[in-house]
């Protein structure tokens, strides 16, 4: 136990010092200032000033997405403050652990309307799990701990420490490791044995089960456990959005990812399953579609760390809390003395699902209007960059053709924002990444609108030595709100254009401005240039690279369930007919 007597500001530092972080994303400002001071003498952090604090937050959330640690910002007070609460709710959707630390006004001023003062502690209460509001200096120590443990045990997600300057100014004596108390935090991370074999029983009498995988089997280091798991069972497995990587794609077992824009295999297969065995999925509108009809001959197997998702949206016939990879473990263990070798007899459920795969695989249908194919551009990057890569996607369609087109062969290698749906996700994400597993190939793949909002952080990269590539696929609109003008607005295309690809306007001009931030910058408008610049990208590794890809605007995302239809109504391709029929 220590007894330095440290201000305030010493303690945020060495708190994280002692917690172990290493890398922090941040923008000093007024309210935050005395932090900054002892900031710049830590030999054990390493502070990546960004461009705006949203970008901060993102860079914290793409850091802990690839590496499984806390994420962490810090931002002053005021519009600091606010200019994170973006990333807070993104991480707080997506359960991603994330400490934000704030400065605030000194605490006599608080209520006062004072000048950069916010209530952010009450600004971020629904979107946290915890916000501490922290006046006086000896409490700074605890907090920081505090908050740490809670972003990261039970469902990880965000936790906010305000500091207000008096307290970061004032002195204290510093006391590690503090007493942390949470009595009202206990999360559940071992299942209750008899649901485990209440869910083994249903896993061995059905006929038509299948896995149904969400992102809380990546934040819970749960991918081998599950392989086993799937391998003994036989079912098929899909993969959620948010769970891209939690199981091989190339597994013969894998029908890809569920949902809005999911293969038809998995959409349907959900459909006709006499049983979902769910792993740390909620259920989310963009994977039921009309939640009543989704899997309407199914019993449910609910496996989630966070009761509260359990039995929120669909009734569970096994409810199941606790952590995905002891559960799993568990479940394996049951399930393997339960079978006794011989595993339940699904030949008439894969001769169904065989037929979904043989008519209705993922693909595209080439455009002739001189542009390049979004999907092949974004395919041949997933192919030349390899399993080992990281691919941070914006919010749109590119996002989906990713999930579509990148083949994922391991957790952790694919990130995006999935519930809250975050333009300008990517860029600041993908540098996260690359400062959390720097050996490996980092790509961005945005679009032309969610770039243009968060940009800045090429100049963070290029200063600090992090060569992320960014491709962006530019069909000069905001792609994904087009499309539903196409499909649902009788083509009325209102405030979609954004002129930054075409033929007669390109404003803002990419490759000039990748070029102003110090980056390898490169235009690509014929399919043979492709793979050129895909490979020259990923042989520069002394700044950043911008590859400005030319595609057709009227690509459009299939297969697709529109929104506020039953998944029976999915249709393969545009003009198609829903797919559905009546085979068993």
């Amino acid at each position: 136990m220590t007894n330095e007597v440290l201000t305030g500001a010493e303690a945020i530092v060495r708190s994280l010092e002692l917690l172990g972080v290493t890398d922090v994303f941040g923008l000093p400002g007024g309210a935050i200032l005395p932090t900054y001071d002892p900031l710049m003498d830590s030999k054990k952090l390493r502070h990546i000033l960004v461009r705006h604090e949203q970008g901060a937050g993102h860079a914290a959330e793409g850091y802990a997405s690839a590496s499984g640690r806390v994420g962490v910002c810090i931002a002053t007070s005021g519009p600091g403050a606010t200019n994170l609460v973006t990333a807070i709710a993104d991480a707080y959707m997506d359960s991603v652990p994330l400490l934000a630390i704030t400065g605030q006004v000194g605490s006599h001023l608080i209520g006062t309307d004072a000048f950069q003062e916010a209530d952010i502690v009450g600004i971020t209460m629904p979107i946290t799990k915890h916000s501490f509001l922290v006046t006086r200096p000896e409490d700074i120590p605890e907090a920081i701990a505090a908050a740490y443990l809670i972003a990261s045990t039970g469902r990880p997600g965000p936790v906010l420490v305000d500091v207000t300057k008096d307290a970061q100014q004032n002195k204290a004596e510093f006391i590690w490791p503090p007493k942390v108390d949470l009595p009202g935090y206990k999360p559940v991370t071992k299942p209750h044995g008899k649901q485990i074999q209440a869910a083994a029983q249903l896993i061995a009498d059905s006929k038509r089960p299948i896995f149904y995988v969400g992102g809380g089997v990546i934040r819970s280091g749960a991918a081998k456990e599950l392989l086993k798991l799937a391998e003994l069972v036989g079912a098929p497995v899909t993969t959620t959005l948010m769970a891209r990587g939690a199981f091989p794609d190339s597994h013969p077992q894998h029908l890809g990812m569920p949902g809005m824009h999911g293969t038809v295999p998995a959409v349907m297969g959900l459909q006709r399953a006499d049983l979902l065995i769910t792993l740390g999925a909620r259920f989310d509108d963009r994977v039921t579609g009309v939640a009543k009809s989704f899997a309407p001959d199914a019993k449910v197997i609910h496996v989630d760390i966070d009761p509260a998702e359990i039995g929120k949206i669909r009734f569970a016939d096994v409810p199941i809390v606790g952590d995905a990879k002891e559960v799993i473990t568990e479940l394996t263990a049951e399930l393997t003395t339960a079978l006794k070798g011989k595993k339940p007899d699904m030949a008439e459920w894969w001769r169904f699902i065989s037929g979904l795969l043989e008519r209705y695989p993922l693909g595209y249908t080439p455009h002739e209007d001189g542009k390049l194919d979004p999907q092949r551009v974004i395919q041949r990057i997933g192919e030349l960059s390899g399993p080992e890569a990281i691919f941070a996607a914006g919010v749109g369609q590119h996002q989906m053709w990713s999930a579509q087109f990148i083949k994922y062969e391991r957790p952790n290698s694919w990130l995006n924002s999935g519930g809250a749906g975050t333009m300008g996700y990517s860029v600041p994400a993908a540098m996260g990444a690359k400062v959390a597993q720097p050996e490996r190939l980092v790509w961005a793949i945005d679009g032309d609108g969610c770039f243009q909002m968060t940009n800045q952080e090429l100049a963070t990269c290029t200063i600090n030595n992090i060569p992320i590539k960014v491709a962006i696929i530019n069909n000069s609109s905001l792609g994904m709100v087009r499309q539903w003008q196409t499909l649902f607005y009788d083509k009325r295309y209102s405030n979609t254009d954004l002129n930054t690809g075409t033929d007669t306007i390109m404003v803002p001009d990419f490759v000039k401005l990748a070029e102003a931030y110090g980056c390898l910058a490169i235009r690509v408008e014929k399919e043979e240039e492709i793979d050129a610049a895909i490979k020259l990208a990923i042989e520069t590794n002394d700044r950043p690279v911008v590859i400005d890809f030319i595609v057709g605007r009227d690509a459009m995302v299939w297969p697709m369930v529109a929104a506020g239809v039953s998944n029976d109504q999915v249709q393969y391709a545009k003009d198609s007919a829903p797919i559905w029929d009546g085979e068993e």
